[in-house]
């Protein structure tokens, strides 16, 4: 039996993405498919980042003729949690093309776990929800043996007769060393590795160590893992860096976990293993500020290639922090960005505007902690209800027709709140302006070089006056 595995995140339909350059293979979708091709199955990718549209998928239906195709979005993207409807919709289309070239049609992604009826109605045979590789396996097999009843596979949703049919929930994988190595022949590294070169100079491969995160911030969507938190063996991702090493060649690694290395030990045992295979190469992660205050925790990190932290900062005001129960302190996120300073690692903060209850000045207390850490970087979006979580509860009433973004860009504020989403738009481009200003005032103060000192003084006064243009526009809003 043919497998055709895709997925919908279609890069040409994120704007905000095409520009920050930054594409990562399927990580998620091409696992699948080492554990089902594992198993004796012939795999395809039909990989999506580059394609115009979904209508692109037809010649590799007419040509490669799958019996069933297998849309697995990667679950260790973040931009897929986003549920961006602007995917969706690519989704519906290619179950409807595979429907029609007689292919039985599976479908797993944050999306189709919170909304598995709408991917049914629009010609999906089945739907796999929560963690899918063994609800996968499982299923190809009782389809390839021309089972008629599939009740007893665990953790997916189908339509029998009139009625849509959901199993019991699948238990976690915890030992994840059992599964294969992803599929990473199945790419063609060719054009992301073009985009990164032109772009930044050097080519970044994504590699996941863990899966899940065990803290409670409630605007969280865990649809995949829940609060459960499960890592490989550093052995065991040693050995994927090596296997990379001999089919691409690469300098830098994005570690896409939610959390990486919560456990110490762990991460020394990394360390440790990186320079006993002599692995030279720079990294980045995402972490939390009560993390990297742990003793010689950011050291360890700098010794085995860090050069990248994002860490969840989200606001300067504790009131927001407790009332997302967060689980952390304005003082360890300066704290963190002190120590990873100091071993050279730059600090990138996510930052997040219009949580329920957030008021000027809370706002303002967010403004000054970047003002006065000074990240290397920035990351910001406004509150986002997914289902699931416990700020969706809170204000679900609120939401009309539109629930999802179109893409990662939009920044709609789907509910009510202290300003309006045009407020918050104006908020997002005013933080950028204020930011970039005092990045170019410390690339002036901190270089001697006539041409740096030039292009710094240049940023400096344009975005002294773009931010000044925006925060005429927020004291107008804010009156409104």
């Amino acid at each position: 039996m043919k497998i055709l595995f895709t997925h919908s995140y279609f890069l040409q339909f994120d704007p905000k993405q095409v520009a920050h350059a930054q594409p990562y293979p399927p990580l998620g979708t091409i696992l699948a498919a080492a554990l089902l091709r594992e198993k004796g199955y012939a795999v395809k990718l039909f990989d999506t980042m580059f394609c115009q549209n979904p209508e692109e998928i037809l010649p590799i239906l007419e040509e490669y003729k799958p019996d069933v195709l297998v849309l697995y979005d990667d679950g260790f993207n973040y931009l897929t949690k986003m549920c961006l409807s602007n995917m969706r919709d690519a989704a519906f289309v290619m179950q409807n093309l595979a429907k029609k070239h007689g292919c039985k049609v599976i479908v797993t992604s944050s999306d189709a776990t919170d909304h598995y009826e709408k991917y049914l109605a629009k010609k999906a045979d089945f739907v796999i929800t929560g963690e899918a590789e063994y609800s996968l396996l499982e299923l190809v097999n009782a389809i390839s043996a021309k089972q008629s009843d599939f009740s007893s596979v665990n953790g997916i949703v189908f339509t029998s007769g009139n009625e849509i049919v959901k199993t019991p929930k699948r238990s976690l994988s915890k030992n994840l060393d059992e599964l294969p190595l992803p599929a990473w022949d199945l790419v063609n590294f060719e054009p992301y590795k073009k985009i990164w070169l032109q772009k930044h100079g050097y080519y970044s491969v994504n590699i996941a160590t863990t899966r899940g995160c065990p803290y409670k911030c409630n605007w969280c969507a865990k649809p995949m893992y829940g609060n459960t938190y499960n890592m490989r063996s550093p052995a065991n991702v040693i050995e994927e860096i090596k296997l990379l090493n001999k089919t691409v060649e690469f300098s830098h690694i994005w570690f896409c976990d939610d959390i990486f290395g919560l456990k110490r030990s762990w991460v020394t045992e990394f360390s440790q293993l990186v320079k006993k295979e002599s692995l030279t190469f720079k990294y980045k992660i995402q972490s939390r500020a009560d993390l990297l205050v742990q003793e010689k925790y950011v050291e360890d990190l700098a010794s085995s290639g860090c050069d990248d932290v994002w860490m969840g900062a989200e606001s300067g005001s504790q009131k927001i922090l407790d009332a997302m129960d967060k689980g952390t302190t304005v003082e360890e996120i300066r704290q963190a960005r002190k120590l990873l300073k100091q071993q050279g690692i730059k600090a990138s903060f996510f930052l997040q505007y219009g949580y329920p209850g957030e008021t000027a000045h809370d706002i303002n207390m967010t403004l000054r902690l970047v003002e006065e850490n000074m990240p290397d970087d920035i990351g910001i979006s406004v509150s986002y209800p997914l289902p699931g979580t416990g700020f969706y509860e809170k204000v679900k009433l609120e939401l009309k027709e539109k629930t999802n973004w179109t893409d990662s860009d939009e920044l709609a504020l789907m509910f009510k709140n202290t300003y309006s989403s045009s407020y918050y738009k104006t908020l997002h481009r005013y933080t950028h302006s204020m930011f970039r200003k005092r990045r170019a005032e410390i690339n002036w103060q901190s270089h001697s070089g006539f041409a740096i000192k030039v292009r710094a003084l240049a940023s400096y006064f344009r975005y002294s006056f773009s931010g000044y243009l925006q925060s005429l526009r927020l004291k107008r809003q804010s009156a409104k």
